[in-house]
């Protein structure tokens, strides 16, 4: 009889713990043993939303202490990554390559953060140079962008001194507080009103771009006089710099004048376009650095005939779709301002009603205390009437009463002459009295007839008094309710980015030494109409400067203000070249310009005479 089988159990696949680090996240997973550094990258890619993989990379640090980018065609665990104490792959997710033009090329706002979240960095960590008056405005777009707009009622002073805004740099060379740049970073915080966070981040990224050491990587080398100098690998091309300044290139090669490239052991070796022009050599100082300058070179040399073709489908989708959302977005915000604005409008007519009603309710209190002074004056006089009626009726029942005492006198008058006598005399008397009493009642009646007419009068106002409350009443009668409508709350909109820069010293791959790579495959020449687009980009460049006038006079007269706070000993030698820089009228792109000035030819014999 046969021995029962135990029931086939699939074999679990090997896996591992990696972990990957954004600027504003952290993201672990578990990888199979056999992933390659595609599969990784893909993965993050796809988790935080990103499409626009091909400005990015997976950094990380080698066994022996070096930085190096993962290799997308090869086995992660073939990568000689350092793991911590859990077995943990740790990797940072970063741009590698860099836009020639933030504005016109990046379009995911994932990207555009990414890039911004990068370049804040770089800035603050002053791997790139930035100005004093140059890094408050980056400050201001930086606040916008993660507060939103600025209000004045919550805003609370020392709110943004507890923010990482400026580099220490900046603010060890000035005799200033906290709160005096906090102050001049809130001027300008105040003039972003109604920016969204990624037109905020947007226009951090367009001024960071006009910087001399945004979106380039520096790597030390020598040419052939052993001069000590910076290779500076751009998205245009490749820069010489002198040893003491990172800031002006003494002379570029653009990547449309190279035909090829390639390295042995130290040796670096680019073959221009132009048949006449000797071949550009110049030394590396570490072998390890070789690998990564030809890699960056390669990278940066596709992205820029990748920006002279005409777009992919896939870019061309991208770029609708954000073109689709972003007036989505516009209309919405536009739609939120309008009702946001109603909202205040609906609370100032409130106000103003509320104002108007207590106004009313003053008015209606005072007319109903005139009218009730009127009516009680009314009731006085008609009592001072009444009262000079009875005593005008007293004195005409006492003038009655005299003539026929009179009368009566004049009847017994004869009786005797001393009756007579006295008669005569008390009918003087009599006589005196009742003109007396006549001219009093003459009096009252004439102040009784006063008092009727004043009584009359005041009637007569007490009832125009009534009629004028009455018609006030009815005028404002819809005063007595204040409508309100229930608008819609204004809800906060969400958020975007540009080139990053890497460290001097950055990245050391271990690689063989002897290994000759080459790129017999890249012909600049291919593309005709690179050169016409170079200088259109350009020309949209100069244009760009020219409708920042106002902007660049608003930051000269911030460096004119601080002037007098600088702490001159601690300046550095890059502030020294930028002032001279700055006293000369030029900026990045004139330099360039005048970098790139000559034929390929005498510029190669300028390098190899340093």
């Amino acid at each position: 009889m046969l021995d029962k089988m135990p029931p086939f159990r699939k074999k679990k696949s090997k896996s591992f713990p990696v972990k990957v680090c954004t600027l504003d996240a952290e993201l672990e997973f578990n990888l199979e043993w056999k992933a390659t550094g595609r599969a990784l990258f893909d993965l993050v890619c796809r988790t935080i939303g990103l499409r626009e993989t091909w400005y990015f990379g997976l950094q990380y640090e080698d066994s022996k202490g070096f930085i190096s980018w993962l290799k997308l065609d090869k086995k992660v665990q073939d990568q000689n990554i350092q793991k911590d104490h859990h077995s943990t792959a740790s990797f940072m997710f970063l741009a590698k390559f860099c836009p020639e033009d933030v504005a016109e090329e990046l379009v995911q706002e994932v990207t555009q953060h990414l890039f911004f979240l990068q370049v804040k960095q770089a800035i603050l960590s002053m791997d790139i140079y930035c100005p004093p008056e140059a890094s408050v405005l980056l400050a201001s777009y930086a606040v916008q962008a993660k507060f939103g707009d600025f209000d004045e009622e919550t805003y609370k002073p020392g709110l943004l001194a507890s923010e990482d805004l400026l580099p220490q740099r900046v603010i060890d060379q000035y005799q200033m507080t906290l709160d005096m740049w906090e102050e001049r970073i809130r001027v300008w915080y105040a003039d972003h009103r109604g920016m969204s966070r990624d037109e905020a981040e947007m226009e951090y990224l367009k001024i960071a771009q006009d910087l001399e050491m945004n979106g380039v990587n520096y790597f030390p080398i020598t040419n052939k006089k052993e001069t000590e100098l910076w290779l500076g690998v751009t998205a245009l091309g490749l820069n010489i710099y002198e040893k003491e300044n990172k800031l002006q290139p003494k002379t570029t090669f653009t990547w449309a004048e190279i035909r090829h490239i390639s390295f042995d052991d130290k040796k670096f070796i680019i073959k221009p376009v132009d048949k006449n022009a000797p071949n550009f050599v110049f030394f590396s100082q570490k072998v390890r650095m070789n690998k990564l300058i030809l890699d960056l070179c390669i990278g940066n040399h596709d992205l820029f005939m990748r920006r002279r073709k005409p777009d992919s489908m896939e870019l061309q989708q991208m770029k609708a779709a954000a073109k689709e959302e972003k007036q989505r977005r516009q209309v919405q915000r536009n739609r939120l301002a309008k009702e946001k604005q109603l909202r205040e409008d609906a609370e100032r007519e409130r106000a103003n009603l509320e104002q108007r009603l207590v106004q009313y309710q003053e008015e209606i209190r005072l007319a109903n205390e005139a009218l009730r002074r009127s009516e009680e004056s009314a009731d006085l006089l008609a009592e001072k009437s009444r009262v000079a009626e009875e005593e005008a009726m007293l004195l005409s029942q006492k003038a009655s009463k005299a003539e026929q005492e009179i009368t009566k006198m004049r009847l017994n008058a004869m009786r005797s002459e001393e009756e007579k006598v006295s008669l005569e005399r008390k009918t003087r008397e009599a006589e005196l009295l009742t003109a007396k009493l006549v001219e009093e009642s003459e009096r009252r009646a004439a102040e009784a007839n006063k008092l009727k007419e004043e009584l009359l009068k005041a009637r007569t106002a007490e009832k125009l008094a009534k009629e004028r409350l009455l018609d006030f009443l009815s005028r404002n009668r819809y005063t007595t309710a204040i409508p309100s409508s229930p608008l819609s709350s204004v809800s906060s909109l969400y958020p975007g980015p540009l080139s990053p820069t890497l460290q001097t010293d950055l990245p050391v791959l271990d690689c063989d030494p002897s290994t000759d790579l080459t790129l017999n495959s890249y012909d600049l020449i291919a593309n005709a109409d690179s050169d016409q687009l170079s200088l259109e980009i350009e020309k949209e460049r100069v244009e760009y400067h020219q409708k920042s006038k106002h902007l660049h006079n608003q930051l000269l007269e911030l460096r004119s203000e601080i002037a007098v706070l600088k702490v001159g000993e601690k300046q550095t030698e890059l502030d020294h070249l930028h002032e001279e820089q700055v006293k000369l009228g030029e900026n990045k792109y004139s330099t360039l310009k005048k970098s790139k000035s000559g034929s390929t030819k005498s510029r190669v014999a300028f390098f190899e005479e340093l």
